[in-house]
């Protein structure tokens, strides 16, 4: 293992006392801006791709929980879904059950966006996890997880678990 140092060595003074919380944002900042490189070649704007999965896995939603589930703000989500309906990737319609809510669900023109993000997803870990082997990237996953659980303490402030964790 080498034991590179990070693009910044320089930590700001305010950020002296929290260093894993200062490479955390500047990780995660990064991680975004890539994520948003790759996906752009797709019509997508960064975080379209979670409102899509979620959509895909979990099939019609009302919109006001999609909007608790990508924890955004309802404006952003609207915002989020008049691209990807006018994209034809999701259509909107009212509630048969309560009229007064919003239906949100994928089209059959979104099929092939799935494929699509999924190989662009891989593409995004492959780029962010190359500098380390299997058994560091396992790690990395099982930190990170320790990490979110720490920071997740209130149920009402915590977003929806991953798939992969259910």
């Amino acid at each position: 293992m080498t034991d590179e140092p990070p693009c910044s060595e320089h930590l700001p003074e305010a950020a002296r006392c929290g260093p894993v919380s200062h490479a955390l944002s500047r990780v995660a900042r990064l991680h975004r801006i890539t994520a948003g490189k790759l996906l752009r070649g797709l019509g997508l704007y960064p975080g379209q791709e979670f409102l899509m999965m979620h959509l895909w896995d979990k099939g019609p939603v009302r919109q006001s929980e999609l909007i608790k589930a990508v924890d955004l703000d309802p404006s952003t989500v609207t915002k989020m879904l008049q691209r990807l309906e006018q994209a034809g990737h999701v259509r909107r319609c009212p509630d048969p059950r309560d009229r007064r809510a919003v239906l949100v669900e994928t089209t059959d023109a979104s099929c092939g966006l799935l494929g699509d993000v999924q190989h662009k997803w891989g593409d995004l870990e492959d780029h962010t996890l190359r500098g380390l082997d299997e058994e560091e990237r396992t790690e990395l996953l099982r930190l990170l997880a320790k990490v979110e659980a720490s920071l997740c303490t209130d149920p009402a402030s915590c977003p929806e678990a991953d798939p992969v964790d259910e």
